[in-house]
């Protein structure tokens, strides 16, 4: 009697047992394909959260007529150098003034462009000052990017052999005072149409085209080099380098105003310092 009742115990226990670990399995399913569930949902939101931040900002035809006249402006410009390169006496105020007026009417072009696809211009500049702090916030991160890219070209330009402060290149930079006021307005121009069109346009652009940050970067660097190729090609290596540098502070800091500051500074410091070594 006593052992049937034990037996009889021990088979409800047996099939209790069961029961819980079956209802455990069946929890444990449910969590998993609710977790899957939820991870296909994040992973769809991040990829449409990248797919929306690199959306294109004007058409195709528009960025191949940009870069169409990038190329003819460049080959003009390395007829312009060869020309100087060999004057007794170069005609550096025309250099100035038609590279000026190259750069903005590139700036024109792509702002035309993109107010024409219905995008904000601010989308290629990044969002404007707001306060002194974040002004002086650009200025900052513009000053430790100088300092830090300054001290990876010297390396790069060491590597390459590249000549100290463009000794190759004196027929370009300014010398008396128009010159050298011309200069610096061509320095500051450069630092807001090229941060503009290649890294705040191009870059934009072949990151949304590519779905790909490091080849969208890339790509814009070697066109930025490419638009210096007057200047040799060891330098156009250097520049691309540069370039580089610039795509991937424009894409972190999403402005490429520190840019603008640290472009705009160097351009403006060779040819000061250029002008002061002439003899």
């Amino acid at each position: 009697m006593f052992g049937l009742h034990d037996l009889t115990l021990r088979k409800l226990s047996e099939d209790n047992v069961e029961a819980l670990r079956g209802r455990h399995e069946k929890i444990a399913l449910i969590s998993h394909a609710k977790f899957h569930t939820k991870s296909i949902m994040v992973t769809s939101a991040l990829a449409q959260s990248a797919s929306n931040r690199y959306h294109q900002v004007a058409g195709p035809m528009h960025t191949i007529s940009v870069l169409a006249v990038l190329g003819g402006c460049a080959f003009h410009g390395k007829i312009l150098t060869d020309h100087l390169s060999v004057a007794q006496n170069p005609n550096r105020v025309r250099f100035y003034v038609f590279t000026l007026v190259f750069e903005w009417v590139l700036f024109v072009l792509v702002a035309l462009g993109v107010r024409h696809r219905g995008v904000p211009v601010r989308i290629i500049l990044g969002d404007q000052w707001r306060s002194v702090r974040q002004v002086l916030s650009d200025i900052g991160i513009a000053a430790a990017f100088w300092i830090g890219s300054t001290g990876i070209l010297v390396f790069l330009g060491w590597l390459l052999r590249v000549p100290a402060l463009g000794r190759n290149l004196d027929f370009i930079y300014p010398q008396g005072s128009t010159e050298l006021s011309l200069w610096i307005g061509l320095s500051v121009t450069a630092g807001i149409c090229e941060e503009t069109v290649f890294r705040g346009y191009l870059q934009r652009q072949f990151i949304a085209l590519t779905k790909n940050v490091p080849a969208g970067i890339l790509l814009s660097a070697s066109i930025f080099g490419a638009a210096h190729a007057y200047q040799g090609f060891r330098r156009m290596i250097l520049i691309g380098t540069y370039g580089a540098m610039f795509g991937v502070l424009a894409h972190y800091r999403r402005s490429v105003r520190p840019g603008i500051i640290a472009h705009a500074w160097q351009d403006a410091l060779i040819g000061v310092l250029a002008g002061l070594a002439r003899p």
